[in-house]
């Protein structure tokens, strides 16, 4: 029973929620400028935690074909067979309907629209299969996040979550283009799109550091719009550092230090971001 649950934990790579929940949690900060009702606290999480939990089955899912040709997958739970497709179908299914549920628990409009935020999740393992910017589809996924959880507080879409969500949409989709960078040659070999795949390593990383810098500038707007205070601008300048040390891992001619700047560095970028936005409330409120 527990290699089973240590496989659908890897199945899912559930320690990525890392990059996801601070941000919800940095969300509901800017809005409320505290903590909300403890009941929609919860759907949120539940919300957030299905939601991604149904994406990344999916991918796994429809990727199943290609995950069992690429070498950096052999090991992988889907593929080896600890984890079943059909399982894996079934947990996306379940996860999808957890989703709408909580969504349900919100309010209507949040129901009504949890659909969207279903078809994005199914989209992106697909995008790779004919757009070499599969990236922004990922990001797009990221960019409903702050605006889902307005809808589920408030009813509404505050301007300055469509300022978060633009940069969580550019922050995931920069390095998901690092995250790609370890397939090139295996995508080109098998008919998949990316960025890397179809500009080659150098222009990848390029398109990774603009969409970092409007990452920057978003996260600005996003500050100005809530009427933050200076603490959030300091983490910002704390957050542009931590990006430009990402960028001075990963170079043209040496892609080994990918893992530690898709993971742990922006592991760091979420959980201080939200840091950041709890001091600056608490500042004020105090």
């Amino acid at each position: 029973m527990l290699s089973k649950v240590k496989a659908y934990a890897e199945l899912v790579k559930f320690e990525h929620t890392i990059f996801a929940l601070p941000f919800v949690f940095a969300s509901i900060f800017i809005l409320e400028k505290g903590f909300p009702s403890i009941d929609k606290l919860f759907w949120i999480l539940v919300a957030v935690i299905a939601g991604r939990t149904a994406g990344m089955a999916f991918n796994r899912f429809f990727d199943l074909p290609f995950d069992k040709l690429n070498p950096r997958s052999k090991n992988w739970a889907s593929v080896s067979g600890l984890v079943k497709p059909f399982e894996i179908l079934a947990l996306a299914i379940v996860s999808s309907a957890v989703l709408v549920f909580a969504a349900y628990q919100l309010n209507k409009l949040a129901f009504y629209l949890s659909p969207v935020a279903l078809a994005l999740l199914i989209f992106y393992p697909l995008g790779k299969r004919f757009t070499n910017f599969v990236h922004l589809i990922l990001g797009a996924v990221y960019f409903i996040i702050p605006i889902a959880v307005s809808v589920a507080l408030e009813g509404r879409v505050d301007i300055s979550m469509i300022t978060l969500g633009l940069a969580m949409a550019f922050w995931v989709s920069g390095f998901d283009i690092f995250y790609a960078l370890q397939d090139i040659e295996f995508d080109r070999k098998v008919g998949l799109h990316s960025i890397p795949a179809r500009f080659g390593v150098k222009k990848a990383i390029l398109f990774a550091r603009f969409f970092h810098f409007l990452t920057l500038i978003f996260l600005i707007l996003t500050g100005y719009l809530a009427n933050m205070g200076i603490i959030y601008y300091l983490g910002v300048l704390v957050l542009s550092a931590f990006l430009i040390y990402e960028h001075s891992l990963i170079k043209e001619n040496d892609l080994s230090k990918i893992n530690v700047a898709f993971f742990t560095i922006n592991g760091y970028v979420s959980i201080l971001y939200f840091v950041f936005v709890l001091l600056d409330v608490y500042v004020k409120i105090f």
